[in-house]
């Protein structure tokens, strides 16, 4: 049986009730509302030879970025297959379930350039789109971030549903390519279309974050919290885009606020939000905020998840977690994993065992060691995925390890270019100034 979906792509198979559910389930994914994966798991009861239905639960199992979702993600891509192996699909869902299956051999660099071809391919597919676009994220791939969305919009029209959420992507690509005027009219465009799209307000949000507009930017996310908090998967990785807003500001208290009440209160064990945890409390210890405590409550709780191995980026932050808390041993065993898993081809590995091992340094105040391990990777940070926003964690440990370190002529230069970037904000200014009131290391550069 011969169907379209609801962007007048051709299905191999399905229900027609099962595509209208299917096209229920993306337009959530879209909006980072409700539970796609509850909606297309009573699809696939009913109707199990439903292929792209397969396909779209394999891809939601690979936007977890979390090693506990391989069994489930094993599972729909070998449903996938064995249609396959009888002769279902069409040339799109085959390619959608090759691409979940090289995620899932754990070759995300390959599953990401096959989710960016299918949706250069078919610049109608939403889905593809839509998982290239956070894969993408993963990988710190900045320009495909923007131009896989660029190709794809020409093919929609505003009235089209899938128009305003493209903006949105499109905003977050062009503000990682440090394009932010430009993103920022496309975030605007974006909730013009739809106010409810967390992703679009959070990439403006990025755009305020980048130029240090630190009004504008906490303005934006409380202003509009009704349509990006609600029940609403990202809505904690936008309360810590808030609160970084504050704390450049110098606002301590109000940043504790929001990592206990709207980062913590929930007791997330995702990874996404764990992730933002341990930057946030790092940022604060940075600032001189006692968060010792909070930062053993945390390590507790990576360690009971333990991903390790699995994606770096949140390797690194269960490090952060750990170094923070004291925890050496722990620090030791993220080091040890990586180290172990170096041959293992996932992206940025060497990368992440160095901000590691410079986050590792800073926590036993051997602040040289620290400066020489993330000046190193300071160029090459991006590999390891990511936005500029939470990379920034690295330079800012620079900074301060520098500072600590008396190295004043490093310091000064890294908070000059700072300054630079964000002349409105006063994070650089406070930074100058410590600098001028500090020690400086005898024989320093």
């Amino acid at each position: 049986m011969s169907l379209r979906d609801h962007q007048g792509l051709g299905l191999s198979a399905g229900r027609p009730a099962s595509v209208e559910r299917y096209a229920e389930a993306v337009q959530l994914l879209h909006g980072y509302f409700g539970n796609p994966l509850a909606i297309i798991d009573a699809v696939l009861a009913e109707d199990p030879e439903f292929l792209a239905g397969h396909a779209l639960r394999a891809a939601l199992m690979v936007t977890t970025s979390e090693r506990r979702a391989v069994p489930e993600l094993r599972r729909s891509v070998e449903a996938g297959e064995a249609l396959i192996a009888r002769g279902r699909g069409n040339e799109r869902e085959r390619a959608q379930i090759a691409a979940a299956r090289a995620w899932l051999d754990g070759d995300f660099e390959r599953a990401t350039d096959r989710y960016n071809l299918i949706a250069l391919e078919h610049p109608r597919d939403g889905l593809a789109i839509q998982i290239a676009h956070l894969c993408n994220f993963y990988l710190g791939r900045s320009t495909w971030l923007r131009d896989h969305v660029a190709a794809a919009l020409p093919h929609h029209a505003r009235h089209e549903p899938l128009y305003g959420f493209l903006h949105g992507m499109l905003a977050f690509g062009l503000e990682e390519c440090h394009e932010f005027e430009r993103a920022e009219a496309a975030g605007r465009l974006a909730l013009d279309c739809n106010a409810r799209d967390p992703w679009a307000v959070h990439a403006v949000a990025h755009c305020f974050e980048m130029q240090g507009r630190l009004a504008d930017g906490s303005a934006w996310l409380e202003q509009r919290e009704g349509d990006w908090a609600p029940d609403n998967f990202f809505a904690i990785h936008n309360y810590w885009h808030l609160a970084l807003f504050h704390l450049e500001g110098g606002d301590v208290q109000r940043t504790l606020a929001l990592y206990d009440g709207n980062i913590r209160g929930s007791n997330s064990e995702v990874n996404l939000d764990l992730v933002d945890a341990s930057a946030l409390l790092w940022r604060l210890m940075l600032a001189g905020a006692d968060v010792r405590e909070r930062f053993g409550a945390l390590a507790e709780v990576w360690q009971r998840v333990d991903e390790l191995g699995y994606y770096g980026f949140n390797d690194w932050h269960a490090a952060m977690a750990y170094a923070g808390a004291g925890q050496s041993a722990q620090v030791e065993r993220v080091i040890r994993g990586l180290t172990a898993g170096m041959s293992s081809g996932a992206p940025g590995r060497a990368e992440v065992l160095s901000a590691c091992r410079g986050f590792a340094a800073f926590a036993a105040q051997d602040h040289r060691r620290a400066v020489d391990e993330l000046f190193a990777v300071r160029p090459f940070a991006a590999r390891f995925g990511g936005s500029h926003a939470q990379r920034d964690v690295l330079e800012l440990t620079l900074i301060e390890a520098a500072l600590r370190d008396g190295q004043h002529a490093l310091a000064r230069s890294l908070c000059e270019a700072r300054r630079a970037r964000k002349p409105d904000s006063p994070g650089p200014r406070m930074l100058l100034a410590r600098l001028t009131a500090a020690p400086e290391r005898s024989g320093a550069a």
